[in-house]
């Protein structure tokens, strides 16, 4: 894509998954990480203008984009947030930084929340952006989640019903479901980052690998959160969620976050579920500011 024309492109072979990214810039580690249903180029925007003070490694999750879309496992563990942590972990390790600072968005925001339990001494820092975490939402749902975040529950449906539905027309789909769930419309966001969404949805292997995303968030990732209820976020933490968002909507998203971390900031930014595509400047020096408070606190 043209503003990631002075990005590196790489694929990193890690434990069971070839992890894509791309990577530009120069000074201390950040990696960014995509949500649901897109990939590492919803931060095309914004990645550069990190990248004149950092070094910036957007990446593929496992199943998503251009990484690889490995077999599932009987119990969904391949597509786990575990999984998909240490994925990153391995990957930022592969590229010299066995530490970093962690930006997530939905679920790269999940995978990030694991990421920090997981590997406590690795995160600098931790944003997670429009997410509240996943043993709240799922122990939280009621009618206004289920009719809002429908998508959860469809995903995870036994294959290959949610893969044949959603193949059969996957504009369709994907399309209404951003507008849908996202509290926006498509025309929010870049023409050319949409036409990149698109042209990895419509990869069977990336919808067969998302539906395992979600049916792993509804047993394997609820167990892993139940057994840590009681382990708090140890590095520096922003949450940050768009105001006309669902989360916004239905959770008190500080509240929530404020007992999961030692150390909590909060913001909100005029915008939905997808407040990165639709405000990329505004996103850019929230985390712009937070990223450079921190790393000079590391320093």
């Amino acid at each position: 894509m043209a503003l990631f024309t002075q990005f590196q492109d790489l694929t990193i072979t890690v434990d069971g998954a070839d992890i894509h990214c791309r990577v530009g810039g120069d000074g201390p580690p950040v990696l960014l990480l995509h949500g649901y249903p897109q990939t590492s180029a919803m931060w095309a925007p914004i990645a550069p203008v990190l990248a004149t003070r950092f070094t910036v490694v957007c990446s593929d999750l496992r199943g998503y984009g251009d990484s690889s879309k490995p077999a599932s496992a009987a119990d969904h563990s391949t597509y786990s947030f575990r999984a998909m942590a240490a994925d990153q972990v391995q990957l930022m390790r592969s590229l010299g930084f066995p530490t970093f600072h962690f930006v997530g968005h939905d679920r790269g925001a999940r995978t990030g929340h694991r990421a920090a339990l997981d590997y406590p001494d690795v995160l600098r820092s931790l944003a997670v952006l429009d997410i509240v975490p996943t043993h709240t939402l799922i122990d939280s749902i009621d009618r206004h989640i289920a009719a809002g975040y429908w998508h959860w529950f469809f995903l995870s449906l036994p294959s290959p019903t949610p893969e044949a539905l959603i193949g059969h027309d996957p504009d369709l789909f994907f399309s209404n479901s951003v507008a849908t769930w996202g509290a926006g419309s498509v025309e929010m966001f870049d023409p050319a980052l949409f036409a990149e969404y698109r042209r990895c949805w419509n990869d069977p292997e990336m919808i067969r690998g998302s539906c395992e995303d979600y049916r792993a968030a509804l047993t394997i990732d609820y167990a892993h959160d139940s057994a840590d209820l009681q382990h708090t976020i140890s590095c520096p933490t922003l949450a940050a969620w768009g105001t006309r968002g669902l989360m916004a909507r239905r959770f008190d998203i500080a509240a929530t976050w404020r007992p999961r971390c030692t150390e909590l900031e909060t913001a909100a930014v005029d915008g939905g579920h997808f407040f990165p595509d639709e405000q990329p400047a505004q996103t850019t020096e929230l985390l712009s500011t937070f990223l450079d408070r921190h790393e000079r606190r590391v320093t």
